[in-house]
């Protein structure tokens, strides 16, 4: 019986590192449709969004399936009520994603990013897709010194994120107000991402420490 159990919380951390992979790629997908203008990236960011939904769905149907057959305490019952939550957040990330896609994908052929905040976006782009990569190492390798790496990486998104805000809101600002929409919802949706990987850090750490620091997320 605990052989079955053991390969079953294997296959739990199998899933959920596939799914931060799929994840980075569609966040990957969505940010050079955002700054390239790209539609087919488009496309493929919101086809992989899907695919992280119906992943996510059907390792929260084994993780359930689990909890109600093997009943499991201590460390393992916190291994799998955290890929609960984990899940719910990957999946997030991938709707919000989506949302950039499709903003990207609305404004075709035309790019959503005036030439004033290119440079902005495309840090703030960078900074998500590198905390996403660094998001499936820690998922594969828990580390609270990683963890905590990612909590401070994401305060630089933070930071663009209001700059962009600040420069919407400058009276120097002329774009038109599609302009200022596309911006504001796309800044927000990345910094979100970043949000999100910032919180699953911290039920990494509480894998590994048993310290719970509910940093959960309102959308």
């Amino acid at each position: 019986m605990r052989e079955m159990f053991d390969q079953e919380l294997e296959s739990v951390q199998e899933r959920i590192v596939e799914i931060a992979d799929t994840v980075f790629t569609v966040v990957s997908d969505a940010a050079t449709a955002l700054l390239e203008a790209d539609v087919k990236s488009a496309d493929r960011a919101l086809v992989g969004a899907e695919l992280v939904s119906e992943k996510a769905l059907s390792l929260d149907e084994l993780v359930i399936r689990t909890l109600a057959l093997q009943a499991p305490v201590a460390r393992d019952l916190r291994i799998l009520v955290s890929t609960l939550r984990i899940s719910a957040s990957l999946e997030r990330m991938g709707a919000l994603a989506s949302h950039i896609a499709t903003i990207a994908r609305f404004r075709f052929p035309d790019s959503a990013i005036p030439e004033s905040l290119s440079d902005t976006f495309d840090e703030m782009a960078r900074l998500d897709i590198r905390l996403c990569k660094k998001l499936i190492k820690l998922l594969k390798n828990t580390s609270v010194d990683l963890a905590r790496s990612i909590q401070a990486a994401d305060a630089r998104v933070d930071e663009l994120h209001r700059e962009v805000f600040e420069v919407v809101l400058d009276k120097t600002w002329k774009e038109k107000a599609v302009h200022t929409v596309d911006v504001t919802l796309a800044s927000r949706y990345f910094e979100r991402i970043a949000d999100h990987v910032v919180d699953i850090s911290s039920k990494v750490s509480y894998l590994t420490t048993g310290d719970w620091s509910d940093n959960d997320l309102e959308d």
